[in-house]
């Protein structure tokens, strides 16, 4: 089998909740994603999707996508899309780093061999643990008694895990966090999402505020360094983000004992075969996994599905379900959330079928 074409396409989301806000006074009301599909030499065509969150929240540009597709992907012609660690060497030796670039070519790449193959991805990543999995819902900062709300609003739709965006100041947070505790159950998680917002010195006035109470801090400083200051200071339990960008910082941070948990997102990664390794690796070494990508919709929500149902339950931390939060949906037959539940696609590949209609004319075409 060989790639014959390549189509790029954008399409834009508007979030239904109108604005997402995080730390350092970040926020996003709209998104780009990019879609990208190639066709082979035999009739199949493997989908995937990158959508950045905005271009302050990582090393990611959504309208850069198509220019760095265009410089890779020439290479990817002729080649079998089923030899995936060839697809990545010819990559990642043809542009270093730019990983969210890669990401989609990888992910599409894994559509056709599991429809080559007639099995899901997620069979081809491991296997399948299980058939549907919990969610959390995010909730966009704002005020105390906003944010408490949100979380009300949101378990009654069935979620029981919660990702709480702080990471401003310290005496506002305090009062975010307090307030959302309220509102959460027995057997609610809740997670203080910093996203590298606070200095050390805010960070440990927010730990040790909170010091009696059941909640998982997550990533609240920039560097590792400054993670593990505020990590010898507190006894919550402590998830690391920003800072996993591949495999070498991962064994830093669990050589320094700096997390009890990791987020891994595809984009971030370069997509399904790096995170693969890492997650496979996470499993070996006793690291619970946040499994998920920076933003995204139907397609996005596919890949994950497959890979939190192909990774063992007691490493499974939680994912969310981008699809839920945009107002356009490309692929009608896309896992969609049901009691804060989300399944895992039966079918062959990604198990969904996009509505090619909806995706406008290709923003870039190789062949």
């Amino acid at each position: 089998m060989k790639i014959t074409q390549i189509n790029v396409y954008q399409v834009s989301y508007r979030l239904l909740d109108q604005k997402y806000a995080w730390s350092r006074g970040h926020a996003v009301t709209a998104f780009v994603s990019t879609i990208v599909r190639i066709s082979t030499d035999q009739g199949l065509k493997g989908y995937a999707e990158v959508c950045p969150l905005g271009s302050a929240y990582m090393d990611a540009y959504a309208r850069g996508v198509p220019s760095g597709i265009e410089e890779i992907g020439p290479l990817l012609l002729g080649q079998d899309p089923c030899q995936l660690n060839v697809i990545n060497s010819i990559m990642d030796q043809a542009l270093t780093g730019h990983n969210y670039i890669k990401a989609p070519l990888d992910i599409a790449c894994w559509d056709i061999l599991g429809q080559a193959t007639e099995v899901p991805v997620c069979t081809l990543l491991g296997g399948r643990y299980v058939e549907n999995f919990p969610l959390y819902r995010a909730i966009s900062q704002g005020s105390s008694g906003e944010m408490a709300d949100d979380v009300a609003r949101f378990r009654e739709e069935g979620y029981r895990r919660f990702q709480l965006k702080v990471g401003s100041d310290p005496d506002k947070d305090i009062k975010r966090i307090r307030a959302a505790l309220k509102v959460i159950q027995p057997g609610d998680i809740l997670v203080a999402d910093a996203n590298t917002g606070w200095l050390t010195h805010k960070a440990i006035r927010v730990v040790n505020a909170l010091e009696k109470e059941d909640f998982y801090v997550e990533q609240p400083c920039l560097t590792l360094e400054e993670c593990l200051v505020v990590r010898e200071h507190t006894r919550l339990p402590m998830v690391l983000d920003e800072v996993i960008k591949g495999i070498g910082p991962l064994l830093s941070a669990h050589s320094q004992k700096a997390m009890d948990a990791v987020n891994l997102k595809i984009s971030r990664l370069g997509g399904l075969t790096k995170t693969k390794q890492m997650r496979d690796l996470c499993e070996s070494l006793g690291i619970a996994m946040t499994l998920e990508d920076s933003w995204g919709g139907d397609i996005t929500t596919a890949a994950i599905a497959h890979l939190v149902g192909s990774t063992r339950s007691e490493y499974y931390f939680t994912t969310t379900d981008f699809n839920s939060y945009n107002d356009v949906h490309l692929a009608e037959d896309a896992p969609q959330r049901k009691n804060g539940q989300l399944n895992v696609p039966s079918g062959p590949g990604l198990g969904i079928h996009v509505d090619e209609k909806l995706l406008g004319k290709p923003v870039l075409t190789l062949k």
